[in-house]
């Protein structure tokens, strides 16, 4: 199983038409993932349908050095986007050359999808019956094609356990960024992010992105109460704490917030609370109900219910795995 492996390999499957940029992501964030010793942690490969060079869709080729045949040797594959390839995208069907790709795949293999790879998945049976996510623009056609996947366009990722999907190009760096801080936890994701030089974790999702008519331009903004609220992560603030910082009535607070995060305080306040905490699990030894408290939670039953609900663990378990011993 990949939970297992000591050298975790990652297989990227380049389709042709492959997006260059999606192609790199997996590359640039697990093959900067280093331990301790400064040892790599992944070891990615590039494999494509028939082990031939790929046409981009870019006005380049790439040469590829592996063919499907190295599936069967990966713990996770990553489906990037690739141009729409034939009745994958038009009838929800595999290629023949694909199918007997994908084939080579092994039971208990973590799948991961970047923006339209999800058409792959879906068309190969690996989503039926789960949630998932694409790019917001395709999301109504994703669909109507595959109508027993549970479909989010919300999000910028979904986490179903051994399938994940991303919506659209820079959420591919989101979901492996995830998976990175799943696999060895904060500290290495945090360190991997700032290297790439982006955020080790966005707020809201694809509503944020979403094409819609121009808001009315203003200089007000939620952003300055967001880092106030994060200064003070360990104190008990309210809905109406963090309008009257922003200088705005909580209506008009709310609506602004959910423009500019694209979710609301609460759950954003939440999910910032439960990233401290999970530092604090990581990297200390404070008492799990001194760290409830110092995350803001308030009891140590708050921070079990929330942190069983986002990784399915208890706040115990969950510094077990990343403090073994």
């Amino acid at each position: 199983m990949w939970e297992d492996l000591a050298m975790h390999r990652v297989a990227v499957l380049a389709l042709p038409g492959v997006y260059p940029f999606e192609l790199s992501i997996a590359s640039r964030v697990f093959g900067s993932a280093r331990d301790s010793a400064d040892c790599p942690l992944y070891d990615v490969i590039t494999v494509s349908v028939d082990g031939a060079p790929v046409r981009t869709s870019a006005d380049f080729t790439i040469a590829v050095e592996h063919g499907p045949q190295v599936l069967a040797t990966a713990g996770t594959v990553v489906v990037p986007a690739a141009e729409p390839i034939g009745p994958v995208f038009e009838h929800g069907r595999l290629t023949e050359p694909l199918s007997i790709a994908l084939a080579h795949v092994r039971a208990g293999t973590r799948l991961v999808s970047i923006c339209t790879g999800a058409y792959v998945l879906a068309a190969a049976g690996y989503l039926d019956g789960r949630p998932a996510t694409n790019h917001w623009y395709c999301a109504e056609h994703f669909q109507r094609l595959f109508p027993r996947i549970a479909v989010d366009p919300d999000v910028l990722f979904v986490d179903d356990g051994d399938v994940l999907t991303s919506a659209g190009a820079a959420a591919g760096i989101d979901l492996c960024l995830h998976v990175l801080r799943r696999d060895h936890g904060c500290e290495i994701a945090n360190t991997v992010a700032r290297r790439c030089i982006v955020p080790p974790w966005r707020d809201g999702g694809q509503a944020q992105y979403i094409e819609r008519p121009m808001p009315v331009p203003s200089a007000a903004s939620t952003a300055a109460t967001r880092i106030w609220a994060l200064e003070r992560i360990d104190q008990q603030l309210t809905l109406a704490d963090l309008a009257a910082h922003a200088r705005m009535s909580v209506r008009t607070f709310t609506r602004r917030f959910r423009e500019e995060v694209g979710t609301t305080a609460g759950t954003w306040l939440i999910q910032q609370r439960l990233e401290h905490a999970r530092r604090l699990l990581e990297n200390s030894d404070l008492p799990i109900d001194v760290l409830a408290d110092r995350a803001g939670f308030g009891s140590t039953a708050s921070l079990r219910k929330h942190l069983r609900a986002h990784a399915g663990v208890s706040p115990a378990r969950y510094r077990q795995t990343f403090q073994p011993g």
